[in-house]
């Protein structure tokens, strides 16, 4: 048995978020039976799963994408304005696979793309203080107090922003090369954050997330990760859900995986 958004995550219908918002919207049904309620379990040998009036196949093979994305573009599927989006840059790819959170329009750099709802789920989940570094090329008073600031954190909508690892690394002619890691995704968080201490950002590009590096991929091009960054992110949850010595992780308690039941049915069965 599996939760039915689960099982269209690993289909490659949408992240397990997105599918939950697509059960909610009355969109499928199991056995001809319309599904808006969270935690239905369904056996996927037997019962018959439809999204818009179509037949759901089982998970095809997992994909793992990192694309260095460029400015410009949207990450989104589709965009009702018409503007271009990550799944052009990636079209030459047969199967159905989907950004891994968000990068911002005007900003470029790592950004995974699979059909692995699981993972995405533990690299996007706010539990798992997932690492994401940038580079920014900075303008206006980048002090040491201003750095400071940074690691403390920053007030943004009322609430203080994580202590974020911040290092001076350069000048280029827009001003300070700034890397900033961060383990949130609040919206525009590093443009935002540097905006609050009186500074604007340029141009921003993200070179990691969580333990993948984006080295000398070219802008606008893909590769499939490696079977040990695969295997690095899928222990996301083992390693984030220990002890960490880091100031950030400090108090955070594991959660423990939903309990499955083994029997066998052909109807879904309703999840407690």
């Amino acid at each position: 048995m599996i939760r039915l958004q689960k099982f269209l995550a690993n289909a490659g219908v949408a992240s397990r978020r997105g599918a939950e918002k697509i059960i909610a919207e009355g969109r499928v049904s199991v056995n001809d039976q319309i599904i808006r309620e969270m935690g239905v379990q369904i056996d996927e040998n037997y019962d018959v799963v439809k999204l818009d009036g179509e037949i759901i196949k089982h998970a095809e093979k997992k994909v793992y994408i990192m694309l260095n994305k460029p400015v410009g573009f949207i990450t989104t599927v589709s965009d009702d304005k018409g503007r271009p989006t990550v799944m052009e840059l990636v079209s030459d790819i047969s199967s159905r696979i989907y950004p891994v959170g968000r990068l911002d329009y005007d900003t470029e750099g790592l950004l995974l793309l699979t059909n692995d709802g699981d993972l995405t789920f533990r690299i996007t989940h706010p539990k798992h203080d997932i690492a994401k570094t940038y580079v920014a090329e900075v303008t206006g008073d980048v002090s040491m107090d201003t750095i400071i600031q940074l690691r403390r954190g920053v007030m943004l909508d009322g609430q203080k922003t994580s202590p974020a690892e911040v290092e001076v690394v350069g000048a280029t002619q827009y001003g300070t090369k700034i890397e900033i890691t961060i383990h949130e995704g609040r919206n525009r968080q590093v443009r935002r954050m540097f905006e609050a201490l009186g500074c604007v950002v340029k141009k921003l590009k993200r070179t990691k997330e969580a333990g993948l590096t984006l080295g000398h991929l070219p802008v606008g091009k893909w590769r499939k990760l490696s079977e040990s960054e695969v295997n690095m992110l899928k222990k996301i949850e083992a390693v984030s859900s220990s002890k960490s010595k880091s100031v950030i992780s400090q108090g955070r308690k594991s959660v423990k995986p939903f309990s499955r039941n083994t029997n066998r049915k052909n109807t879904p069965k309703r999840g407690r």
